[in-house]
C-alpha cells in the first residue's frame, strides 16, 4: 500500500481510500460502510485540482478522455495527489492550466490565452502529456521551426558524402564553398538573362554563316557559341545540370526527391536551354529553334532561376513560410478586392455614360481602372470626368485602403513571429 498516492492494487484494478483521494472526489463528509471502492466506478465525482494556488474543479471522467496524457493516466495523476488538501496540486503555470482543461472538456480543441507566451505554453503541454499530434500541430500554428533531425543519407560511403556535400551546408568546408559557387552561379545567370534583353544583344545568340556547297554558298542561322553571353550562359547551366543529376543520382529517396518543389524549380530553370539546344539539332536552324512559340512561352521559366536562390536564404524561406501561413488572409484580400473590382468597374462605367471623351467604353475595360485604383496605384491613363465618376473613383480609393489594411498586421505578425523563432534558433546554435 501506498498512503502517499493513496492507492493501492487490489485483484489487478487500481482502488483509492474514501479517507484520502476518493474523500476529496467524492465530497463525502463522511465515510460510507465500505472503505474501499474501484475508481472507475467514481468517474462521475468532482475531483478539485490546485495548479500553483489557482483552483479548478472538473469530473474524472472529463479527465479520462485522453488516458495517454498525464492528467488522463489514473497511475500518473496519483503521484501528484496532496493527502492533507484532498487535491491534486501541479506547481506549474497558472494561466495556461484553463486551456490544457478546457482541452480535456472540449473533446481535444486547444488554444493558447494570448497572454501565455508561446513557448511557455508549449512546455506546459509537453509537460501535461499531450498527443505528440497534437504538440507538433501547435508548433506548426505558432511558427515554430523544425527540430532539426538526423539526416537520411543513403547508403554507401561515396554517396553519403557527396549527399551530405549538396544539400547540408553545414556539414562541412566543402559543402559551404559549393553553397557559394551554386549562389554565384544563379546570381550570373540571372544577370545574363536580363543582359541579352538589351537591344545592343538582341540578336547575339544566333549569327548567320556561311557553307560551302558544290554548286553554291549557302548561309544557314547556328547559334553563336563564342558569343561571351552564350559562353557563359552554358557555363551556368553545364553547372545546373549537372548538380541536378548527382543529387537525383546519390538522394535516399527518390520518391521523396520528386515531391520536393525546390527541385522541380531547378528542372524548370534549365529546361529552356535544354528545348532550345534539342530543336537546333532537330531543325539545325538557330532562329527557328530561338523564336518557335513554345520555345518563347517556355523562355520565361528561366526567371524561375532566381528561385534557387530561396534554397539558400533564409529571408526568402522564412517570407515562403509566412505567405503558406497567411494564405486564409490572402484569399480573403482577393476575393474583397474581386468583388469590389465588379461593383466599381460597373459604377464608374455607367456614371461615366454619355459623357465626352469617357475612357470607359465598357465594364471589361473598367477592370483595369478598378485595379490600380483599388490598389491605390493610380497610373493615370484611365481617369473619370463626370462629377459622378470623381465620386465613384473616391469611394473606390477608400475602399481600396481599407482592404489592404485589414490583412497587412496579420501577415506583418506571421512574419515577426517566424523571424523571432529563427533568430532565437540562431542565438541558441552560436552562443549556447
Amino acid at each position: 500500500m501506498d498512503h502517499d498516492s493513496g492507492c493501492v492494487k487490489d485483484m489487478g484494478e487500481e482502488v483509492c481510500f474514501l479517507g484520502e483521494i476518493e474523500k476529496g472526489v467524492s465530497g463525502l463528509s463522511e465515510e460510507t460502510d465500505s472503505d474501499i471502492h474501484l475508481c472507475t466506478d467514481d468517474e462521475c465525482r468532482r475531483i478539485t485540482i490546485n495548479v500553483s494556488g489557482l483552483k479548478f474543479e472538473t469530473q474524472i471522467r472529463t479527465l479520462n478522455r485522453y488516458p495517454n496524457t498525464l492528467l488522463g493516466d489514473k497511475t500518473k495523476r496519483c503521484s501528484y495527489w496532496d493527502t492533507k488538501r484532498n487535491e491534486f496540486f501541479f506547481d506549474r503555470h497558472r494561466l495556461t492550466f484553463q486551456s490544457i482543461l478546457y482541452f480535456y472538456q472540449s473533446g481535444g480543441r486547444l488554444k493558447r490565452p494570448p497572454e501565455v507566451p508561446s513557448d511557455v505554453f508549449l512546455q506546459e503541454i509537453k509537460f501535461y502529456e499531450l498527443d505528440e499530434e497534437i504538440v507538433e500541430a501547435y508548433k506548426e500554428k505558432e511558427g515554430f521551426p523544425p527540430e532539426e533531425k538526423e539526416p537520411l543519407l543513403p547508403s554507401g560511403n561515396l554517396p553519403a558524402k557527396l549527399w551530405l556535400l549538396m544539400e547540408y551546408p553545414n556539414s562541412s568546408v566543402g559543402a559551404k564553398v559549393i553553397v557559394v559557387l551554386s549562389v554565384l552561379f544563379v546570381t550570373v545567370s540571372i544577370v545574363t538573362f536580363c543582359v541579352e534583353t538589351l537591344p545592343a544583344f538582341e540578336n547575339c545568340v544566333c549569327m548567320n554563316t556561311s557553307v560551302e556547297t558544290k554548286n553554291e554558298t549557302a548561309f544557314i542561322n547556328v547559334p553563336n557559341f563564342k558569343h561571351p553571353l552564350f559562353v557563359i550562359e552554358a557555363f551556368c547551366m553545364t553547372w545546373f545540370i549537372l548538380e541536378l543529376l548527382l543529387r537525383f543520382i546519390v538522394c535516399p529517396s527518390k520518391v521523396q526527391f520528386l515531391k520536393c518543389t525546390l527541385n522541380w524549380i531547378d528542372l524548370a530553370a534549365i529546361l529552356p536551354f535544354i528545348l532550345f539546344i534539342m530543336l537546333f539539332l532537330i531543325t539545325d536552324d538557330c532562329g527557328a529553334a530561338q523564336n518557335t512559340g513554345a520555345i518563347s512561352v517556355i523562355r520565361i521559366l528561366r526567371v524561375t532561376r532566381i528561385l534557387k536562390l530561396g534554397k539558400h536564404s533564409v529571408g526568402l524561406q522564412l517570407l515562403g513560410k509566412t505567405l503558406s501561413t497567411s494564405w486564409k488572409e490572402l484569399f480573403m484580400l482577393t476575393v474583397f478586392l474581386g468583388i469590389c473590382i465588379v461593383i466599381f468597374s460597373g459604377a464608374i462605367y455607367y456614371a461615366e455614360l454619355g459623357g465626352e471623351d469617357s475612357h470607359f467604353d465598357s465594364i471589361p475595360s473598367a477592370f483595369w481602372w478598378a485595379v490600380v485604383t483599388l490598389t491605390t496605384v493610380g497610373y493615370g491613363d484611365m481617369y473619370p470626368l463626370t462629377p459622378a465618376g470623381k465620386l465613384v473613383g473616391t469611394i473606390a480609393v477608400l475602399c481600396g485602403i481599407l482592404a489592404l489594411s485589414f490583412p497587412v498586421p496579420v501577415i506583418v505578425t506571421n512574419f515577426g513571429k517566424y523571424y523571432k523563432r529563427y533568430s532565437k534558433r540562431t542565438f541558441r546554435d552560436d552562443y549556447l
